[in-house]
């Protein structure tokens, strides 16, 4: 568990929907630290068998629920205090999970007497795009409110730890490969540190009050190009190889040509979203608002790199005292 963590959330339960993937387990580790009994709900719930150590005896219950089922919604929803929904997804029929179907769940959620409700949709969120999962973000976020009026919407960057898919995926290339493209090396990103992201919505939860009906941009302190990040990530894991930025042209035409084929380096998709970039607004209220000094990935880059160097530990001389 966290060590010094207030226990404003003391003995409420969290219902965390969709909870069982990257962001649910850190999310988790933070309610449970601030003494919140936690039940995580997804249609895998042995997938959150790690969650359970992280609290105490009795402080977390599994629950299977499938959104696209109102009635195991409303069974796993029975006297919670607060609901988190973390429902995201790229494929599948979206507006069941991410559109339409997040303001059903904020309906349960009211209809079950919650007091305070997150939703979590996305920093590319755009009722205009016409990219499936950033419409029907937007499409959520309205849902959501037009349910439950004082819910806090959160907007999060992507999202980077130790544990990611992120940050792991490009140490991994770059310690494989002498030679790798660099798809939209122009783009402008501004990953937040799970952990920072994860304390803003416990914060949320804490003053529904003070945040309910307001949506926040989450953001890290900076903001980094891809070819920018490939090449601190290199260099973090001392490697060295050759980056090529590719053209935005021959990026969309890699993309649309190959997008489609399983295992492609990157989708039409990815392509419009990692294009449009992925950095704050300022038109909104930052992670700042809701209590949280983000933290730069400069600050872990180094150590976490670490395992994609040559000889991992070994290969690092120790200084002088």
């Amino acid at each position: 568990m966290i060590q010094g963590k207030t226990r404003d959330l003391d003995g409420k339960l969290v219902a965390l929907i969709g909870g069982t993937g990257f962001f649910g387990t850190h999310l988790a580790q933070e309610l449970l630290a601030r003494g919140a009994r936690l039940r995580v709900c997804s249609r895998h719930p042995e997938r959150a068998f790690q969650i359970k150590p992280l609290g105490g005896l009795g402080q977390t219950q599994l629950v299977a629920v499938d959104v696209t089922k109102p009635h195991t919604v409303a069974v796993a929803l029975t006297g919670v205090d607060a609901v988190v929904n973390l429902v995201g997804a790229f494929a599948g029929d979206l507006d069941a999970l991410q559109g339409e179907g997040a303001g059903r769940l904020a309906q349960a959620a009211k209809d079950a007497g919650a007091t305070a409700f997150v939703h979590v949709s996305a920093l590319g969120a755009d009722a205009a795009s016409d990219v499936p999962y950033a419409r029907t973000k937007s499409e959520g976020e309205v849902a959501v409110l037009a349910a439950f009026p004082s819910a806090t919407v959160v907007r999060p960057s992507i999202l980077f730890g130790e544990d990611d898919k992120f940050l792991n995926m490009f140490g991994g290339l770059v310690s494989s490969f002498p030679m790798l493209p660099v798809f939209g090396p122009n783009a402008r990103l501004q990953p937040v540190f799970v952990d920072d992201a994860a304390e803003a919505i416990a914060n949320a939860l804490t003053a529904p009050g003070v945040h309910g009906g307001k949506t926040y941009e989450l953001a890290g302190p900076e903001v980094v190009t891809m070819g920018d990040l490939n090449r601190r990530i290199a260099k973090a894991a001392g490697r060295s190889p050759v980056l090529i930025e590719l053209p935005d042209a021959v990026s969309a035409a890699i993309a649309s040509l190959t997008g489609w084929l399983p295992g492609a380096p990157i989708t039409s998709d990815q392509w419009k979203l990692l294009a449009a970039g992925n950095v704050a607004t300022g038109t909104l209220p930052g992670i700042e608002a809701l209590g949280v000094s983000p933290r730069p990935l400069g600050l872990f880059l180094d150590r976490w790199m670490t395992r994609f160097r040559k000889f991992g530990r070994f290969g690092v001389k120790a200084k002088a005292a």
